[in-house]
């Protein structure tokens, strides 16, 4: 029988606690503005795996993550992992001060009405949706991770490969 610290470090999905779906759903495309009137857009990256973080400035779960996902990205954005933070803040002046206190670099998407997030079910922030190559939703996170461990660094290398 295998002690418990085995069956985790197996599974890197089990271990951060990632929620897989049942079925193979594509991810929505969208299109939504960044704080400097960029559109960022998830259809601009075929075949890229992607993060996709819904957050706010006030949530102090968002916060906490947020450097994380930083760290995460500048490990596989050379490999091809793209991160895309959708704030949800109402007012998009607030996002701009956060991005450069914590020298953010990811894309950073504003969705005030809630309509994107919505449109992926999301219920709690923060929320993130891990999108494989071929544009499908591999897994989910409802609440921060730690996004600079070794489950979330094993979970991005078995979708990169």
């Amino acid at each position: 029988m295998l002690g418990p610290g085995l069956a985790i470090a197996q599974d890197p999905f089990k271990a951060l606690d990632l929620i897989r779906p049942a079925r193979v759903q594509v991810a929505k495309d969208f299109t939504t503005p960044s704080p400097d009137g960029k559109p960022v857009k998830l259809g601009d990256h075929p075949g890229k795996v992607i993060f996709l973080n819904f957050w706010a400035t006030w949530c102090p779960p968002c916060r906490e993550e947020m450097p994380a996902m930083e760290r995460l990205y500048q490990r596989y954005k050379a490999r091809g992992l793209v991160v895309i933070a959708v704030s949800v803040d109402s007012d998009i002046v607030v996002v701009p001060p956060f991005v450069k206190q914590n020298k953010l670099t990811f894309p950073i998407g504003h969705d005030p009405k809630m309509a994107l997030a919505e449109r992926y079910g999301v219920r709690a922030l923060p929320s993130s949706f891990l999108v494989d190559k071929k544009g499908n939703l591999a897994a989910l996170a409802i609440g921060p991770r730690a996004w600079d461990t070794k489950p979330a660094y094993a979970v991005i290398e078995s979708l990169l490969k």
